[in-house]
């Protein structure tokens, strides 16, 4: 499961990784904290809320993964006792082997708290009292947790993200990118708040770069979380690694 900020953040970030996941038998699911209700220039909140949604819906069924919202709003991503009780009720419902969320250093802070919301569910989801929701899954444990690339690979003071991970999408992006083409209503919202026209193709240079550490044509990068409790040995790079 990825938990991340935005509709289209698991598109961009990792989800050449959930493809290949998909292809191996995985079941995936792709969550955000928030409704991108702010991912516009022109369109009132119900309204972009409810395009982005079925964007997200359409992205996911390319892959037979599942979308969820956990009810926050975009720029309102709190670590507070609300937005983690929803939290701990997906993660619950899910109950998930492995985690993708955004690194704890980000260019805004939606992507940072909801760092710390998947953090905090990924560890404590099981704990019989963290939830009135039944645990769908009794037998499970800590999961694997993984943080995906920064956008540009950059934290938000500019200084580069060295991955742990790396995993060949090469044969992978072009279902990559046709997930992130589900999400038309962007193209006008980031040419508009970030003077930017190449949804895309800035994520496929992208790729190419993270690429070009384990010689492929297009990859994509994690950090993998290795504290206390976790799996410490790379789950990815044990499914997908590189000769």
């Amino acid at each position: 499961m990825t938990l991340m900020a935005h509709p289209d953040d698991a598109e961009i970030l990792c989800s050449g990784t959930l493809v290949r996941l998909q292809q191996a038998g995985w079941q995936v699911h792709i969550a955000t904290t928030c409704a991108g209700d702010c991912g516009t220039a022109t369109l009132p909140a119900k309204q972009i809320m409810a395009v982005r949604a079925d964007e997200a819906r359409a992205s996911a069924a390319v892959i037979g993964a599942t979308y969820h919202w956990t009810g926050s709003y975009d720029g309102k991503v709190c670590y507070d006792p609300s937005t983690l009780d929803r939290a701990y009720e997906l993660f619950r419902k899910v109950c998930p082997t492995l985690v993708i969320t955004h690194p704890a250093r980000d260019y805004m802070m939606d992507h940072e708290e909801t760092h710390r919301i998947a953090r905090a569910a990924s560890f404590a989801y099981t704990c019989r009292n963290i939830s009135t929701v039944p645990l769908a899954d009794a037998t499970v444990g800590v999961p694997w947790l993984y943080y995906a690339d920064p956008i540009e690979g950059i934290d938000f003071l500019g200084t580069p993200v060295t991955p742990t991970t790396v995993i060949d999408i090469s044969q992978q992006q072009d279902t990559k990118l046709k997930m992130l083409a589900c999400h038309a209503s962007q193209r006008d919202w980031l040419r508009a708040h970030h003077g930017m026209d190449e949804y895309i193709d800035a994520t496929r240079r992208h790729d190419a770069l993270r690429g070009t550490l384990i010689g492929a044509a297009a990859a994509e990068a994690f950090v993998q979380h290795r504290g206390h409790a976790y799996p410490r040995h790379d789950l990815l790079l044990e499914l997908f690694g590189n000769p």
